[in-house]
């Protein structure tokens, strides 16, 4: 099959999925006889990368694969389109998912050590549903305390591929400067409804 043709088709799979596909699940939409090898499909992906520069639109590779979604400087004036008032994040929650994502795995008694405060649960709950941190295992220590760590869920929405890439604690002068870099609105994913965009208030997402 041609590069261009696989492009094409890839493309049109990543704008109807709405959601990462990985090179392996890219390959699965095509029969058998037909299916490209890996290496043809990243050559695609490549030349399809390279078809979206200057467009409003980019293919970002996350964590769980690759993703079409509209470049951030088009964010705020898209997400008019929806009624939904933008979650506002609390300080407690950023300094709580900082913790957790920065020192990995740690349970709630050592976020509250640093933190100073004890961990409102509805911090944990929020965290939780959303999908960025579950439960890894827990302490060798009495009581066998929960640990929490990020999940994949968490770097594709933060539009990283793996943890290294989070931000350097060095500069971050503080909380906001986290929520900054890390975009805490999300992509917007190329589809009818941009999953990237908050959905819901949250109460100030658990202040």
């Amino acid at each position: 099959m041609e590069t261009g043709t696989l492009k094409s088709i890839i493309e049109a799979a990543l704008l109807a999925y709405g959601q990462p596909l990985s090179v392996e699940q890219l390959r699965e939409i095509f029969d058998e006889p037909e299916r490209p090898e890996a290496a043809a499909v990243r050559k695609a992906l490549a030349a399809l990368a390279d078809d979206c520069e200057g467009r409003p639109v980019e293919l970002v590779e996350v964590a769980s694969g690759w993703r079409m979604q509209v470049r951030r400087q088009y964010s705020t004036r898209l997400s008019k389109l929806w009624q939904e008032r933008p979650t506002r994040y609390s300080r407690a929650l950023l300094e709580t998912l900082a913790l957790i994502a920065y020192r990995q795995p740690i349970t709630r008694a050592e976020i509250e050590n640093v933190r100073g405060v004890t961990v409102n649960p509805n911090i944990v709950r929020t965290l939780t549903e959303r999908g960025w941190i579950r439960v890894v295992g827990h302490r060798e220590v009495p009581g066998h305390p929960e640990l929490l760590g990020t999940t994949r869920e968490f770097l594709d929405y933060f539009g990283l591929r793996t943890l290294d890439e989070l931000p350097s604690l060095a500069a971050l002068k503080d909380m906001d400067d986290l929520g900054i870099q890390l975009d805490l609105d999300g992509p917007a994913t190329v589809q009818a409804a941009p999953a990237g965009l908050p959905a819901a208030n949250d109460a100030d997402a658990a202040g």
